[in-house]
């Protein structure tokens, strides 16, 4: 079942990133739609990776781990 569920999500990140693609080179309304929705998901995960990892560093008592 997780590998179900791991798989439609490769998919649709692949399919997000061919619709990116297509819509910078004028692919109808609804790759242009899709592009956009894939773009603000990728903002969306950026922003709450970076709070992550601000949290788990302000939270850890050892020295940088960069």
């Amino acid at each position: 079942m997780g590998l179900i569920v791991l798989a439609a999500i490769v998919v649709a990140v692949v399919g997000g990133c061919v619709c990116v693609v297509w819509a910078s080179r004028g692919g109808p309304r609804w790759v242009r739609g899709v592009a956009a929705v894939t773009l603000v998901m990728g903002e969306v995960v950026r922003t709450l990776a970076r709070s992550s990892r601000s949290s788990s560093r302000s939270g850890s008592s050892s020295g940088s781990d960069d």
